[in-house]
């Protein structure tokens, strides 16, 4: 299957630990495809939640497309997501436990389709993003260290 990806969530991994994920798919309008192929989504402050047993994605900022007018939508509209109804139980039963929600991890193309990768995370405290900085400082040190070596 061809994939092509669209856009990713920068803070999904700084804020959350993703525990599990899974592939949804987005109703969407033309005109709102339109503006994804070009390219002009963002995911940042994207969350996704669960009502009368379906799952919406809410704060997904599409632009409107140039060429649409009557036709383009409210760009942070709610947009409704589509898995199977086991999916949606288990998704329900996951986040009423405590501590956890749904994130969007990245939009990407499969074949002709819009797909969203959801992450079922839990919140991060403070302390656990300093450790993964400092993790990820150590790390591009210790890079660079064996890249100088071996010049």
């Amino acid at each position: 299957m061809n994939t092509k990806l669209i856009a990713k969530n920068p803070t999904a991994y700084h804020n959350y630990n993703i525990e599990d994920k899974l592939e949804a798919g987005i109703v969407l309008s033309g005109t709102e495809i339109k503006s994804i192929r070009l390219g002009k989504v963002n995911l940042k402050d994207c969350y996704a939640y669960i009502k009368n047993s379906e799952v919406y994605l809410c704060g997904m900022h599409i632009s409107p497309y140039e060429n649409g007018n009557i036709f383009n939508k409210d760009p942070l509209r709610d947009r409704k997501l589509l898995l199977h109804k086991k999916e949606i139980y288990k998704l329900i039963g996951l986040t009423k436990q405590k501590g956890y929600v749904l994130v969007p991890i990245c939009l990407y193309f499969k074949d002709s389709h819009v797909k969203v990768e959801l992450g079922i995370a839990k919140g991060k405290k403070l302390y656990d993003k300093r450790q993964d900085i400092a993790k990820k400082d150590a790390q591009r040190q210790i890079a660079i260290n064996l890249k100088n070596t071996y010049r």
